[in-house]
């Protein structure tokens, strides 16, 4: 038996202890792994003499001074939120209305498309860049802003689809039936009641694309070639290679900038994303 009733209480039996304390043990040491290069990236920004290890820093605001201006840091920025902040709302909008049939009716091939969702949400982007970049050429669409936030949508769309449609599953059909008695349509009920009661869920999906896309290095560099127009992701790693030497604090100090959009979007959506979905007075018997 893992406890022993003594007393009245439940104790823990020597064995179980054991295990919890391996667990615990094991999850600090995941935490750690983390929380160093974390540790070394906010030491090394306000580093004058910042190197590749860790140490107490020479304090200074040098290094933000050094890259906060337009050419090196903001306009990237600004590129990657037009990117990432359009690829997002491309993103959601086509999830919601292709998991809206798969949620609500009888398809035929339903769960068939089902897993072929599931499967393309394990194909490495890089197998399909070859066959995408001739596409791009040929409809001249290479270095366009909207047409490269329109693929990061399409790259993340199949495992949103897939999240959309199971938080959409949450939410009772016969809400929406009272809506259609009322006189509502399909698209009315879907806008004042379904998407009302999955924002949760949405902003768990908003949230997956817009970081999903803001890491992204790849499909940029790849389909943008002007400067003025690459993303922060691009412009990291060319800010990495432009001295000769790496200035570790000046790096340090970009790399706090470029994480600071995806941070204050987690932080402004955790509290709606903690609520959950709230449907107990959505019916009443």
């Amino acid at each position: 038996m893992s406890r022993v009733i003594t007393g009245g209480l439940s104790v823990a039996s020597p064995r179980r202890r054991t295990s919890s304390l391996l667990v615990h043990l094991v999850l600090l040491g995941v935490a750690l792994c983390f929380a160093a290069p974390f540790a070394w990236l906010l030491l090394a920004s306000v580093d004058a003499d910042a190197g590749p290890d860790a140490r107490l820093p020479d304090w200074t605001a040098g290094n933000f001074e050094a890259v906060l201006d337009w050419e090196t840091s903001i306009r990237p920025i600004v590129n990657s939120l037009l990117l990432c902040g359009g690829a997002a709302v491309v993103n959601m909008v086509v999830a919601v209305l292709a998991a809206y049939p798969l949620s609500r009716h009888r398809l035929r091939f339903k769960r068939p498309f089902l897993y072929t969702l599931l499967f393309a949400t394990g194909l490495p982007i890089t197998a399909i860049m070859v066959p995408v970049y001739e596409m791009f050429v040929r409809l001249e669409l290479v270095d366009s802003l909207p047409a490269t936030a329109l693929f990061l949508a399409t790259a993340t769309l199949p495992f949103s689809i897939w999240l959309t449609k199971g938080f959409m599953d949450g939410v009772p059909v016969s809400l929406e039936e009272a809506a259609w008695t009322d006189g509502a349509s399909s698209f009315t009920a879907l806008r004042r009641i379904v998407l009302p009661l999955m924002a949760p869920g949405m902003a768990v999906v908003a949230v997956f694309t817009f970081i999903g896309a803001w890491g992204n290095f790849f499909i940029p560099f790849v389909l943008l070639q002007s400067p003025e127009k690459e993303p922060a992701a691009v412009g990291l790693y060319t800010f990495f290679g432009q001295y000769g030497t790496v200035a570790y604090g000046q790096l340090a100090a970009f790399s706090v900038l470029y994480s600071l959009p995806a941070v204050l979007l987690y932080v402004l959506v955790s509290r709606r994303m903690a609520r959950g979905f709230n449907l107990g007075g959505g019916i009443k018997g």
